[in-house]
C-alpha cells in the first residue's frame, strides 16, 4: 500500500504488534507509521520494533494518518478521543481496538461524520498469526471494509461481523491467547512431571498446540472428528480425555470465554 500512513493513539503492546506486523508484511515501511503515547518506555519500544515515528502528542500522530488506530485502554479512550475531536483529517479512517467501546460512543466523542471501524485483533498479530474481527460504523464504506480486511489479514485472519458479536470475539480470540498459554504451560509442566527435561517439554507442548490448530484450519474438519481419530479404543488418548472430562476442562474454557465476554460489555459501560 504505497504511501499509506498509519497512526496509533497509544504505543503499547497491541499498537506495536499491529505496526510490526504491517511492516513485516510489506504493507508500509517504518517511516509511514506514527504513534503517540505519554509513556516514554512504550514510545521507545514501538520505535525500536517498527522503525516508526513517536510523539507525546495525540493530535500530531492523528494529523499524519490516513488510517488511525485508537489503541489505548477502554477507560482512557473517552479522554483521548475528546482531544481529537475536530483534529482528525477529514478523509482519515479511524479504527478502534479498545475492548467494549461501542461505535455509537466513538461517534459521540469524535464526531458523527468520522468514518469509524471497531476491531478486535489479538497479540499473535506480532508473529503474523492474529485472529481479528471487525465491524463497520455508519459512515464507513465498502472500500473501508476492504482496506481493514487487507490490513488485518496481513497480520493473521480477519472476519467481518456485526458489532453485537464483538464482545464475544473479545472473549474468545481477544483473551483466548492467554487461555492457550495456560494450557501450553500446563502441558509442559505435565511433561516435566513425567520426566521430560523442561525445555523439551515446553517445546513439545507448544508445537503440539500449533500443529493441532493447523490441522483444524487446514482440513476444515470439526475438532471433534479430529479428536476421535487420535483416540483409539482402550488407548492412551482416551484415558487422557477421560481425565480432562473429570477435570471439567471443557466447561471451564466455556466459562472463561463467557467471563471475558461479560467483562468486555462492562468495559464499554465504564467508558
Amino acid at each position: 500500500m504505497p504511501g499509506l500512513r498509519i497512526g496509533f493513539i497509544g504505543a503499547g503492546r497491541m499498537a506495536t504488534a499491529l505496526g510490526s506486523g504491517f511492516v513485516r508484511a510489506g504493507l508500509v515501511s517504518g517511516k509511514d507509521l506514527w504513534a503517540a503515547d505519554i509513556d516514554e518506555h512504550a514510545r521507545s519500544q514501538f520505535a525500536q520494533a517498527t522503525g516508526g515515528h513517536v510523539t507525546e502528542n495525540n493530535v500530531e500522530a492523528a494529523g499524519k494518518a490516513d488510517v488511525l488506530f485508537l489503541a489505548v485502554k477502554p477507560q482512557q479512550l473517552a479522554g483521548a478521543s475528546g482531544g481529537l475531536k475536530g483534529k482528525i483529517p477529514a478523509d482519515a479512517l479511524v479504527i478502534s481496538v479498545a475492548a467494549g467501546v461501542r461505535l455509537s460512543q466513538l461517534a459521540q466523542w469524535l464526531g458523527s461524520d468520522v468514518r469509524l471501524v471497531r476491531a478486535m485483533p489479538n497479540t499473535p498479530c506480532l508473529v503474523g498469526q492474529g485472529a481479528c474481527a471487525f465491524a463497520l460504523g455508519e459512515k464507513a464504506t465498502a472500500a473501508d471494509a476492504e482496506l481493514v480486511e487487507k490490513l488485518l489479514r496481513a497480520v493473521g485472519g480477519a472476519w467481518h461481523v456485526e458489532e453485537k458479536l464483538l464482545d464475544a470475539v473479545t472473549g474468545l480470540s481477544g483473551s483466548g491467547p492467554a487461555f492457550v498459554y495456560v494450557m501450553i504451560e500446563a502441558l509442559g509442566d505435565a511433561g516435566v512431571r513425567m520426566g521430560l527435561p523442561r525445555a523439551i517439554a515446553a517445546a513439545l507442548a507448544a508445537q503440539t498446540v500449533r500443529g493441532a490448530a493447523e490441522m483444524v484450519l487446514a482440513t476444515g474438519e470439526h475438532p471433534a472428528v479430529l479428536k476421535d481419530r487420535v483416540a483409539s479404543p482402550g488407548g492412551t488418548t482416551i484415558a487422557g480425555l477421560q481425565a480432562l472430562e473429570n477435570g471439567r476442562l471443557r466447561g471451564t474454557l466455556i466459562a472463561a470465554v463467557e467471563a471475558a465476554t461479560k467483562r468486555s460489555i462492562e468495559l464499554g459501560k465504564e467508558g
